[in-house]
């Protein structure tokens, strides 16, 4: 095998200009073997030592190569990178250094300068792209609302791609950091055990605006010698509240969710389940509903109405006797 095949080798196939200068190729062997079309030109100065449609890993490799040596892939590229999206996006978002010389423009590459280069490249990966920290962050400084900030940090958490504390670590280091307060409290939520955005919304929205205990999130439970994962359990006044963000139950699921509540009743508990519809849509019925299965659990916890007209925390109002006229 030649030096340019072995250097293409690593980089899917594709190798730069400087690159093949490097190993000895010719300009007359590169026109050539790009007339008898073995060669082909992807972008100026990036060749593929094949022909044929480009595969995802070639089209990320072809923008690295094209931005130059200190680039690496971020934004949406460094998400598909790291397994946290199914699709590489249409374009190409690559990094390069503060001051970078900007190369000719290239389809299907985005160019984005930073002066967190060279330290938020990651050490090893190829190929280069951004610390999975830092391209959660980038992602979040990007977002316009809380929705994908929620999802991009509870989808790192939940793959065990990174950490809360690593993740904090990482903003701390940031000076400027849209949604640095919505991120600190989505970390605490997560290190309290939340891993779905509906989970959070619970929590928020329903728990804590209302002020009911706190339930322990996602633990484990071994039933018949089965392990099952609950949403919330408030364990001391048996009740469990089960969270599913999906619009609709498969037959075979919702079998599985009957048999799951008869195991729960069996065991004195009661299960109360909620979608995104109605924790989202009316969430203090949700936590009227369970302050009044709390309380016939033995809770004697006062709960809090959240606004005016709140069903939660209302007491029947007693009318005074009047004698008859």
């Amino acid at each position: 095998m030649e030096p340019i095949e072995e250097l293409a080798a690593g980089q899917a196939g594709l190798v730069s200009a400087a690159q093949m200068c490097s190993a000895g190729v010719t300009w007359s062997r590169l026109r050539s073997q790009l007339a008898a079309l073995r060669w082909q030109r992807i972008h100026h100065g990036v060749y593929r030592l094949r022909t044929g449609p480009l595969t995802d890993q070639e089209r990320v490799w072809a923008a690295v190569l094209w931005a130059g040596d200190a680039a690496v892939l971020c934004h949406s590229a460094a998400e598909w990178l790291w397994g946290l999206r199914p699709d590489l996006p249409a374009v190409v978002t690559v990094s390069v250094p503060h001051g970078w010389p900007r190369p000719a423009d290239a389809t299907g590459v985005r160019i984005v300068q930073s002066r967190r280069l060279p330290s938020s490249r990651h050490p090893a990966r190829r190929p280069p792209v951004t610390t999975l920290e830092d391209t959660v962050l980038d992602l979040v400084h990007a977002a316009r609302t809380e929705r994908p900030v929620i999802d991009i940090v509870l989808r790192a958490c939940q793959q065990r791609l990174t950490t809360p504390r690593r993740l904090a670590a990482a903003a701390a280091a940031r000076r400027r950091l849209r949604w640095r307060a919505l991120l600190r409290d989505l970390l605490v939520d997560v290190r309290d055990g939340v891993t779905t955005p509906l989970e959070r919304r619970y929590v928020r929205d329903v728990e804590r605006a209302h002020g009911l205990p706190n339930g322990v999130r996602n633990r484990g439970e071994g039933p018949s010698g089965r392990r099952r994962y609950r949403d919330v359990r408030y364990r001391r006044w048996r009740l469990v509240v089960e969270l599913d963000g999906r619009a609709a139950h498969p037959e075979e699921e919702r079998e599985r969710d009957d048999l799951r509540d008869n195991e729960v009743a069996l065991r004195g508990e009661r299960t109360l389940r909620y979608g995104w519809r109605s924790t989202t849509g009316m969430p203090c019925e949700v936590a009227a509903q369970a302050v009044r299965l709390l309380r016939a659990g033995g809770w004697s916890g006062t709960p809090v109405a959240c606004r005016p007209g709140c069903p939660v925390g209302k007491r029947p109002q007693r009318r005074s006797w009047r004698p008859p006229r």
